[in-house]
């Protein structure tokens, strides 16, 4: 009998700072913003942010590219950066954006990035690795999980809106 098993998808993974895999990746970035209802960026804007971001070492910036060949477009995107543990005088990684195209999830795309952050976070020396998903994102949720993540109980996220044009009053205590 022959094998009937299907082959390994080979996914590489690419750490963007570079003007060539910072313009790649933002194509991504892009997509991942209109996912989440942005509008289209008509004016390069993404990819200046990209950059602004990757350059002052407040993001680092991944894709992963699918198949054979070392020119493979990129298909899926992650970044994440160091953030301060004070209580543990130390340093974790927060998983800040993960997207794979959807009709190529399922390829091991997105369990690369998070695998690459992940490895990145602890040669940085970083004591955690944590990330934020919807309650209703099921598939991510499976995920995380299955990659070793687990919810934080006890913990509230509070968010406070500093746009131009939200009234930011302290309610009396």
């Amino acid at each position: 009998m022959g094998d009937t098993s299907t082959p390994r998808t080979t996914v590489r993974i690419t750490t963007c700072d570079t003007d060539e895999t910072l313009a790649a990746a933002s194509g991504l970035f892009e997509q991942y913003r209109h996912h989440y209802g942005e509008p289209p960026d008509a004016d390069g804007r993404a990819l200046g942010w990209l950059t602004e971001m990757v350059r002052s070492s407040m993001l680092t910036v991944y894709t992963a590219s699918v198949g054979p060949g070392s020119d493979a477009a990129p298909v899926g995107l992650a970044t994440a950066h160091a953030t301060p543990a004070s209580l543990a005088i130390g340093r974790f990684w927060q998983l800040r954006d993960l997207y794979v195209l959807p009709e190529l999830r399922g390829r091991g795309a997105a369990s690369a990035l998070v695998t690459a952050v992940r490895d990145a976070a602890l040669v940085a020396g970083a004591t955690r690795l944590s990330l934020v998903t919807e309650p209703d994102n099921h598939a991510a949720l499976g995920l995380y999980r299955g990659l070793g993540f687990r919810p934080i109980e006890g913990l509230t996220s509070l968010s406070l809106d500093l746009t131009p044009g939200h009234h930011h009053r302290a309610e009396p205590d």
